[in-house]
């Protein structure tokens, strides 16, 4: 596309007119410098389009940074091999082991949280450091939602995988991020920054990309809870790696990689500091490990990244979705889902839909859009997925 503040990668893949007229809202907004980069698997967000990187100075949108914050993906790399697992085994391992799905709206009793925290649950929400004073003056986080909440899956787009890559080495990959934490935060900010145009007479082309300034009190709150929404992110993905690779076996773990793909941080690019916010991207530095996946029954990619000044560094944080859950549901039948996710031990039943591999865009027509961001190192197949039912949370 041609647009003095906005650079894609998306040759190739389908044109999405809703999700780029709200790129286009996001570049025109006065702090957004030098550019906005477009992913490949980019689609309509709330706010801010998902796949896309926005880089800021003075402000961030809280919309763009979303409200799965912290959400991303981790890796590890077993010294098995397939002959060392027996999928169907694993499949009922782990769906005991981790916490996943989601009931009675997220509150008591809900399958996706534990009813008691383990011991290493409640370890290492201790050292989470979180400042209770701040988080509860805003967002009212009981301890034990957040607590209850470490540790866990989800439901949507977040799973759990076990895959094989090209030696036939066995990979586990999960993909998760702050949970309910995350979604209060970033709910509440979303709602502030609106009221706070509303108070300064603002008017924007889409509500949501509603920003706080820097300097106002009100900023500080935010990157503060923000940073602490993004460690819980990290934390909990690192929680339900221990129980999967108790699950395996306990294999020794020959490389480990864990990126986030909705968040924001400080960084320095065409000589400036500047806020990057990524909604569906991963930092792709010149040589920076990072995960790319596709969906249920796709290849994941472990890649390295080229450093593309141009992407600020970025590059795509999955395959992206072709259609809404909505439209998945009235698509796909449970035969084309079984069919689809042959030879992967998963969910096969209607409750999945949303997630089927049809419902997402080409994985390897978005491998080929970016090219120029990474370098391909191993690519994996799945053999067990894992994951809840419900919207993603």
């Amino acid at each position: 596309m041609e647009h003095e503040k906005i650079r894609t990668w998306t040759d190739g893949l389908p044109v999405d007119e809703k999700a780029m007229a709200q790129v286009r809202n996001t570049a025109a907004l006065p702090f957004v410098w030098p550019h906005v980069a477009l992913m490949a698997d980019y689609h309509f967000g709330l706010g801010a389009t998902v796949g896309s990187v926005v880089p800021t100075i003075g402000a961030i949108v809280p919309a763009a940074v979303g409200v799965d914050i912290g959400c991303g993906m981790s890796s590890v790399l077993t010294d098995l091999t397939a002959d060392d697992i027996n999928p169907r085994d694993l499949y009922e391992k782990i769906s005991a082991a981790i916490p996943h799905g989601r009931t009675n709206n997220g509150q008591a009793g809900d399958v996706g949280a534990w009813k008691d925290a383990p011991g290493d649950v409640h370890d290492a929400w201790g050292k989470l450091d979180v400042d209770l004073d701040l988080v509860d003056r805003h967002l009212k986080l009981q301890h034990p939602f957040a607590e209850q909440q470490l540790g866990t899956l989800g439901t949507g787009n977040h799973f759990i995988e076990v895959s094989l890559d090209e030696q036939h080495r066995v990979w586990a990959v999960l993909h998760s991020g702050s949970r309910g934490p995350g979604n209060r935060i970033g709910t509440y900010f979303i709602g502030k920054a609106k009221e706070a145009m509303k108070r300064w007479h603002i008017t924007l082309p889409d509500p949501d990309l509603a920003y706080l300034p820097e300097g106002e009190q009100l900023f500080n709150d935010y990157w503060a809870t923000v940073q602490w929404a993004q460690r819980y992110a990290k934390t909990n993905r690192a929680l339900m790696m221990d129980r999967v690779l108790e699950a395996i076996g306990d294999p020794t773990a020959i490389q480990e990689i864990d990126c986030h793909h909705n968040y924001v941080a400080c960084e320095r690019h065409f000589g400036k500091d500047l806020f990057v916010t990524r909604k569906g991207a991963v930092s792709a530095k010149l040589g920076e490990w990072s995960i790319i996946p596709g969906s249920m029954g796709a290849k994941t990619f472990i890649v390295q990244g080229k450093g593309n000044r141009e992407s600020l560094t970025s590059c795509s944080h999955g395959a992206g979705r072709a259609m809404s859950r909505t439209a998945a549901r009235k698509t796909f039948t449970v035969a084309d889902h079984v069919k689809a996710t042959e030879g992967v031990v998963c969910d096969k039943s209607a409750g999945v839909l949303d997630e089927t591999p049809g419902a997402y865009k080409d994985i390897d027509a978005v491998m080929k859009a970016q090219e120029d961001l990474v370098e391909v190192v191993h690519t994996l197949r799945q053999v067990v997925s894992v994951k809840g039912e419900g919207e993603a949370r």
